[in-house]
């Protein structure tokens, strides 16, 4: 490199070095040996050396993010199947993976029977977000509550709370697999009540609407739920077989391998006005 002075040369590792730039110093010998070549203007040498930085900060940066949300496991829109769901709008779905239902502070609903990929979505969806640079946390129902639980016990339910609700996006999996009570069901309220046009809620279950009453282990606190969680809503139902289970599929009994959807929202609302709630003249969900 006999066109720039040493002492030059020097100086911008220093630099680089100093402005905590390992990946552009690593890539600055050969960068400035497509220079010297005429394979390079020196313009495209900065977009090169910033470029090669940038990446690397990207990437770490990804993943820490990505495992701060606790989204271990990758899953991605391109991995979808959804030729095997012909239900799901595949339009849809890549419209919400622009992300402005977190702008929105809405509550997405993914409903179907298991296996129909309503993990796999929330899970992408989640990485997206952490993609654009958006805070995000990953749960199942009954991690939520069990960690809430142990919070109240300690005396740190708050915090808890807090530490939550405080994401651009709280993802909330497996609602309906496993009852988790009505004490589980206040604390969850909680939860959704400090989310509650606050932050985004993506929300997955196999359960009707109608069934809430008997997951959260109370009928009130199951309506109070729904009322926040399906205003700004949008719900995509899922119709179909288990993916996990397409290649044993005729070992299952005809009522199981292919289940309806887990509820019309319009049908949440008739269950809340036998509650005593009046009905709306305009509806907020989004379902189209």
């Amino acid at each position: 490199m006999n066109s720039m002075p040493v002492s030059t040369l020097e100086r911008i590792r220093r630099y680089l070095v100093g402005l905590h730039m390992p990946r552009a110093l690593e890539a600055l010998d050969a960068t400035l040996t497509q220079f010297e070549q005429g394979d390079s203007s020196m313009l495209e040498v900065l977009e090169t050396l910033l470029g090669e930085e940038f990446t690397t900060r990207e990437t770490r940066r990804i993943k820490m993010a990505l495992q701060t949300a606790r989204l271990g496991t990758i899953k991605t829109l391109a991995g979808y199947d959804f030729s095997f769901q012909p239900s799901l709008d595949r339009d849809r779905i890549m419209a919400l993976a622009q992300l402005d239902f977190i702008e929105r502070r809405q509550t997405v609903h993914f409903l179907g029977p298991p296996g129909t990929g309503k993990s796999h979505l929330c899970i992408a969806l989640g990485i997206e977000a952490v993609r654009a640079g958006k805070s995000v946390y990953f749960s199942t129902l009954a991690e939520i509550v069990a960690s809430m639980a142990k919070a109240e016990r300690e005396g740190n339910l708050t915090q808890r709370v807090r530490f939550l609700a405080r994401n651009s996006l709280l993802i909330v999996d497996e609602i309906g697999y496993l009852p988790i009570g009505s004490n589980g069901g206040n604390l969850f309220f909680q939860l959704v009540n400090a989310c509650y046009e606050r932050c985004a809620i993506i929300l997955s279950s196999n359960r009707s609407f109608a069934e809430w009453a008997e997951v959260f282990g109370d009928s009130v606190v199951a309506a109070a739920l729904l009322d926040r969680l399906l205003h700004h809503a949008v719900v995509v139902q899922i119709e179909g077989s288990s993916y996990r289970l397409r290649e044993h599929a005729d070992l299952l009994p005809d009522h199981l391998r292919s289940r309806p959807s887990a509820l019309n929202p319009a049908s949440a609302e008739t269950a809340l006005r036998r509650r005593g709630r009046p009905r709306k003249e305009q509806s907020d969900h989004q379902t189209g």
